[in-house]
């Protein structure tokens, strides 16, 4: 065979072979692509993140865009990823971020939209090219919420709470009250409605203004949906002041001696020592500092573990017997003329006999039943929407968490336990975490009126 023909056939075997390689190339797959978010678009702004299986140097090209009504959006150009964060999470995969104004994708409307995205990969040292298209529905949201108030005549008084009913669309977005730099979250009146159908849209906020709070503090409506677009609205409403009594109260190292070690024992990671007058004093004011605010975050992790539904009905029932200290009184510890500590005693200490079966004072569920610092033997109720009432210095607990219990079901027995001077309960109500004054929900002319009127207002009774 002559060289001519040698080169001929030469040349035809590798046109053959380079053919079937790129036919082979056609069927290789592309580089395995998911979009990871986002699932909403808001109107502010939102991350496009995706990843891709393929070296960085493989990525020959990527686009991103989004579609809607038959119209394509452009959010990464088509073989530039330029203004795109590329990261090489592993050898075979990389994670591709960016961040976009809602505002570039002009002519985007609320409604359902796709997000769609193409990545391709080199193949035969860039000859050839492998493509994947991939897609998600995502919803855009770049309305910000609507808010209207539904209820009337929302009267506060500091330390005391109220109740606002209101309509918010869309009815999945977080509500509620803020109140300075506090937030009481809203529920949907379904809660409260006992199984009738109820516009999804209307929901209902306990809230407060704190015994330490301003009087012209700010008290707002505020809605945020899941893309993040804020809605803030005033609504009509009075506060008032009040008045908060003081008091010298003498600690003398008998109650110390009975009332610090069980504490110092019962509170985790608390190591104090404990032996004589001198050191209990001291571990006194590291417990009323130190520990008192480890309960208060107790506390407010408690009131994360809320019911969605109003299990209360009617006034809030008052433990029988004296009271011996009311709501948000100043106090003043000394021992002989040393002053040692200031506190706020922030609920009402009732005695009436030692021992005293305590009962519940509305319907709810059992959240917690255990030692709790200064509150000794405890139990908190939940009564669903951010209320709860907590029963402190108990000498027994009969209920235990998880329990459901109605109003004047009993639930202990007075006691000593924790800051406890002698045998009492400490009651508090608690409104999202804040305590508040328990006078209020004792009265029945104010339940009728700051909670049963609004909620026949808003037609969920």
């Amino acid at each position: 065979m002559s060289l001519r023909h040698v080169l001929v056939v030469t040349v035809c075997v590798l046109a053959v072979a380079a053919g079937l390689a790129a036919y082979m190339a056609t069927q290789e797959p592309g580089p395995h692509l998911t979009i990871h978010g986002p699932a909403v678009i808001g109107s502010g702004a939102f991350t496009v993140d995706l990843s891709i299986e393929a070296a960085r140097d493989e990525l020959a090209s990527l686009e991103v865009w989004a579609e809607q009504g038959g119209r394509r959006f452009p959010i990464i150009a088509a073989g530039t990823a330029a203004a795109a964060q590329l990261t090489q999470e592993t050898p075979d995969r990389v994670r591709v971020t960016l961040d976009v104004v809602t505002a570039t994708l002009e002519g985007l409307r609320d409604g359902s939209a796709r997000l769609a995205a193409t990545a391709e990969r080199r193949l035969l040292f860039g000859l050839a090219k492998a493509q994947t298209v991939e897609g998600v529905d995502v919803a855009v949201r770049i309305s910000p919420p609507s808010l209207r108030v539904v209820s009337s005549h929302h009267h506060v008084r500091l330390g005391g709470a109220e109740l606002v009913v209101y309509r918010v669309n869309p009815p999945d977005a977080e509500s509620g009250v803020v109140v300075g730099d506090r937030f009481y979250r809203g529920y949907p009146a379904k809660g409260v409605a006992g199984g009738r159908t109820i516009d999804p849209a209307v929901h209902m906020a306990f809230f407060a203004l704190p015994f330490d709070q301003d009087v012209n503090t700010p008290i707002r409506l505020r809605a945020r949906d899941a893309a993040g677009n804020t809605t803030v609205a005033d609504f009509p409403h009075d506060t008032f002041s009040t008045t908060f009594t003081s008091s010298r109260v003498a600690v003398d190292d008998r109650f110390l001696a009975r009332a610090i070690p069980p504490i110092v024992a019962n509170t985790p990671g608390l190591d104090l020592p404990v032996r004589t007058a001198a050191e209990r004093i001291a571990a006194l004011q590291v417990i009323s500092r130190d520990v008192r605010q480890q309960n208060d975050d107790r506390l407010a992790a408690i009131a994360e573990q809320t019911s969605a539904d109003w299990l209360a009905h009617g006034p809030f029932r008052r433990l029988a017997g004296a009271s011996r200290a009311p709501f948000a009184e100043h106090r003043t510890y000394v021992v002989g003329r040393r002053e040692i500590d200031q506190q706020v005693h922030l609920g009402f200490d009732l005695a009436s006999t030692r021992g005293a079966a305590v009962p519940a004072s509305n319907t709810g569920r059992v959240l917690w039943a255990a030692y709790l610092g200064i509150h000794g033997n405890c139990v908190i109720l939940d009564h669903g929407m951010g209320v709860q009432t907590l029963y402190g210095h108990l000498s027994v607990m009969d209920v235990e968490v998880g329990d459901r219990v109605e109003k004047g079901e009993i639930i202990g027995r007075s006691g000593a336990t924790g800051l406890a001077a002698g045998d009492h309960v400490h009651f508090t109500v608690l409104v999202s975490g804040t305590p508040v004054t328990p006078l209020e929900w004792w009265d029945a002319r104010w339940v009728r009126d700051r909670i049963d009127r609004k909620l026949a207002e808003g037609g969920i009774r």
